[in-house]
């Protein structure tokens, strides 16, 4: 059984239709939905690439392989659990084996595309665990919180908080989490006065670190002559507020996978050092900017130093063909 954190379109707008009709869905442009239909990953990434996301942000080729397979995951899940976050309540279900249907529509958001929407069958989807007490957002812990809900499409949960997710919607002990530094951590730092918890996501506390990293760096290297010239390198944001929203708006893109690897990578200072996440020049020579960023994980960023990004994705490509045979 997988664990999947889900939104259904932009502004999560098919959510009532799935909630009625006990359903997981996702939909395709109709333009593409051809090229999903016959198979042809290719033409579909070349398509969508020509577009751009929500966010105003032309997909990267890697982006555009993953909204392939959306619907793939969507159509051909069965026994799966799925979550969702609808205000201050977290619903969940289980896929069933029965047949996903792909239906016309008009999207009644943004640009109001002509899309296909694949329904898939579920059980009906329950705000309450299986004891009957209500799973309230803001009742869970603040860890939870952190991968309980998600900006982007859909995103698989790792073993770990799969588990724990499937405790908390058995209404089992949660002791086993809640007791761990890490947590412990979360929780302290997450109160604030009288009480009242104020979250800070890791992604947020992450993409602002990023931002403050990418300031300085361009302040430092400005052409100067050190022990060597430095690179001239401007952050061409107005701000680092503005930044750091930039940077908020890769990770969703990229739905929290390194756009090097497509690896998942890590936001909180206590996991994996070389899994955490780090802004990226696409062109080394470049500025920070619009365009020329990407968020990747830090043993990639090290790996590719101020290489050529092409370069790089071509030897990751040997590699991956390598470790496939």
């Amino acid at each position: 059984m997988k664990t999947f954190i889900a939104n259904f379109g932009r502004e999560n707008y098919e959510w009532p239709t799935c909630l009625e009709r006990g359903s997981v869905a996702t939909m395709n442009d109709i333009k593409v939905q051809d090229f999903w239909n016959t198979g042809n990953r290719e033409a579909y990434i070349l398509s969508r690439m020509q577009g751009k996301t929500a966010a105003g942000i032309p997909p990267t080729r890697q982006v555009a392989s993953r909204w392939f397979n959306l619907m793939t995951i969507v159509s051909e899940t069965s026994g799966d659990l799925w979550i969702h976050r609808a205000e201050n309540l977290l619903w969940w279900t289980t896929s069933r084996a029965e047949p996903a249907t792909f239906e016309p529509k008009d999207e009644p958001v943004a640009d109001k595309r002509k899309v296909i929407v694949c329904h898939k069958p579920c059980d009906p989807w329950s705000n309450k665990n299986r004891k009957g007490n209500r799973l309230e957002w803001n009742g869970l812990h603040p860890k939870a919180r952190e991968f309980l809900a998600t900006e982007s499409t859909l995103g698989q949960l790792s073993e770990d908080n799969a588990a724990y997710a499937k405790a908390l919607i058995d209404g089992d002990d949660l002791e086993a989490w809640h007791t761990r530094s890490d947590w412990k951590a979360k929780l302290s730092t997450a109160v604030g006065k009288g009480g009242v918890g104020t979250i800070f996501n890791a992604k947020q506390i992450a993409a602002a670190q990023m931002a403050e990293m990418a300031f300085a760096t361009a302040t430092r290297a400005n052409g100067q002559e050190v022990l060597k010239t430095l690179k001239n390198k401007e952050a061409r944001f107005p701000t680092k507020l503005a930044l750091e929203q930039y940077v908020l708006k890769l990770i969703d893109m990229q739905e929290g996978r390194c756009a090097l690897t497509d690896l998942i990578m890590h936001f909180d200072a206590k996991e994996d050092v070389e899994m955490r996440c780090s802004l990226d020049r696409i062109d080394s020579d470049g500025h920070y900017e619009e365009g020329n960023l990407q968020v990747v994980c830090n043993f990639a960023n090290r790996w590719k130093s101020d290489g050529n990004d092409a370069d790089f994705r071509r030897l990751l490509e040997i590699v991956r063909s390598i470790v496939a045979v």
